[in-house]
């Protein structure tokens, strides 16, 4: 009898580990695998059984999540304040069509899912168990995203924009046009199915995030990264003395000459070229310092960083992979396979600005619980040293040269100090079709202080005469809308 009760205790005993193991096995090790199993509407249901926490700008809400009637299960719906404007930070939070941008990368804290936001982050993450939704501050500046947006609305054209604080990384715009209102797709309902299809039937993509997941030709925005790369590798010592460049120029091995637009550009010095903005200096240079020069300068910069989150996944920028020497030249003047999105002209522009030193871009402040206490605080990273200081400097120079004497002219602010970039970049069949319109600046009260800010504009073709897109004269005004509203605050 006493055998037969051990046996029998010792079975069971088997039976309560083997149950134990399996519990263990798939709350732990299959539980990732089973919320995103197809079919399985839990975590949808889950995500919206609960208030949804908030996307703050300025510490203001910009998110709601009111009771809905629509569903037993899906009890909370999502709403955005000036949907539109905030888009391209929030992404959408969709009962049907799931989560985008900040509202997908930082679902855990806002769906209340994430083990930091209990009281017991070891525990909760064991059990599963689902504390108060968290907040996810940015780092925007209301004024500055506003400046950007009435600014591409007033060219009527696609575009975007990218205002970074230099000394930091902190993005302090963050916009693309055409936009759309988050709130129409974030319920369950006929009219949200409807609202998705329009959207992702339109042409112009609204929902494409062009600050971030776009790339352009950067045209002659980029000759700022080929006079780092003259100047820093010692193939320029001096910005003012001639250059050994005819006007045209041929490109090497063809029996193409390149061309100027701006007069005065035969044996032109660095800094005329770059103020007036001739193709020929450029082009010349990067052929003189070769394709592995230009890629190591380039990438100080951020180019061809696949990694590049903020903390939502950034396209990769690119310098083209073995160029021979006439595409070298093409791509040293932002054209032939040379690609770059806003956010990398931005970087660009303030990394000259912060003394060659380009940090890190973060669109997210903080992470916080329901009460307002910090989760966790984004840390204020050097990303790379682009260029020593005293190169830095020079180019700033240059670059100030440009607004105050050259196609920069519509970005000049009484009072402060800005330096910035023309770009019109050919694309299409032929370079026939109506160039995009680009400028980088930078800005700074005065010329002893930190630089404040740094933007990138982007604006796409449209229906203007081809003679109307220029960086000067499209983008320009919209880079300066967004530098005084930021010197403003």
């Amino acid at each position: 009898m006493i055998v037969t009760a051990r046996r029998a205790a010792g079975f069971c005993l088997l039976l309560l580990l083997a149950l134990l193991g399996n519990a263990t096995w798939v709350q732990a090790h299959k539980a990732d695998a089973y919320d995103h199993m197809e079919g399985n509407r839990r975590p949808q249901i889950i995500r919206y059984q609960q208030p949804r926490g908030d996307i703050l700008v300025a510490d203001t809400p910009i998110t709601g999540s009111p009771h809905t009637a629509e569903s037993f299960d899906l009890a909370y719906g999502r709403s955005y304040t000036d949907g539109p404007l905030y888009a391209p930070v929030t992404g959408y939070a969709s009962q049907l069509y799931g989560t985008s941008l900040l509202e997908g990368v930082e679902d855990d804290i806002l769906a209340g899912t994430d083990p930091r936001l209990g009281a017991w982050p070891v525990i909760t993450a064991v059990t599963r168990r689902r504390a108060a939704a968290g907040n996810v501050a940015t780092t925007i500046l209301p004024a500055a995203q506003q400046a950007a947006f009435n600014g591409l609305a007033s060219t009527g054209n696609k575009g975007a924009v990218v205002a970074l604080d230099p000394t930091t990384g902190a993005i302090l715009a963050l916009v693309s046009t055409p936009s759309y209102d988050p709130g129409t797709v974030a319920g369950a309902n006929k009219s949200a199915r409807a609202a998705w299809a329009a959207l992702d039937g339109d042409p112009d993509r609204p929902m494409l995030n062009r600050a971030l997941r776009e790339t352009y030709p950067p045209g002659s925005t980029f000759k700022v990264v080929t006079a780092a790369a003259a100047l820093a590798s010692g193939t320029v010592a001096d910005p003012d003395a001639p250059t050994t460049t005819p006007d045209p120029y041929p490109l090497p091995e063809t029996h193409t000459l390149l061309g100027n637009e701006a007069d005065g550009c035969r044996n032109a010095s660095l800094r005329y070229a770059l103020t007036v903005s001739c193709n020929t200096v450029f082009a010349k240079l990067g052929v003189d310092m070769g394709a592995e020069v230009m890629r190591r300068q380039a990438t100080a910069f951020g180019f061809d960083d696949p990694k590049l989150r903020i903390p939502v996944a950034v396209t990769r920028s690119v310098f083209p992979k073995n160029p021979d020497r006439p595409q070298t030249a093409l791509s040293s003047i932002g054209q032939f396979d040379t690609r770059a999105t806003p956010l990398q002209m931005a970087m660009v522009a303030a990394g000259i600005a912060n003394d060659g030193e380009v940090m890190r871009p973060y669109l997210v402040e903080r992470l916080t619980r329901d009460d307002g206490s910090t989760v966790r605080g984004t840390e204020r990273r050097t990303l790379a040293r682009a260029v020593p200081a005293s190169v830095a400097r020079r180019l700033q120079r240059m670059m100030q040269d440009v607004v105050t004497t050259g196609t920069g002219g519509n970005a000049r602010i009484d009072g402060a100090v800005v330096g910035g970039k023309t770009g019109t970049a050919q694309h299409g069949e032929h370079n026939r079709a109506v160039p995009y319109a680009w400028f980088i600046a930078y800005a700074k009260p005065s010329p002893d202080a930190k630089p404040s800010v740094a933007v990138a504009v982007v604006v796409e073709d449209g229906a203007a005469d081809r003679a109307d897109i220029t960086g000067g004269g499209l983008a320009a005004p919209i880079a300066k809308a967004v530098m005084t509203a930021t010197l403003s605050r």
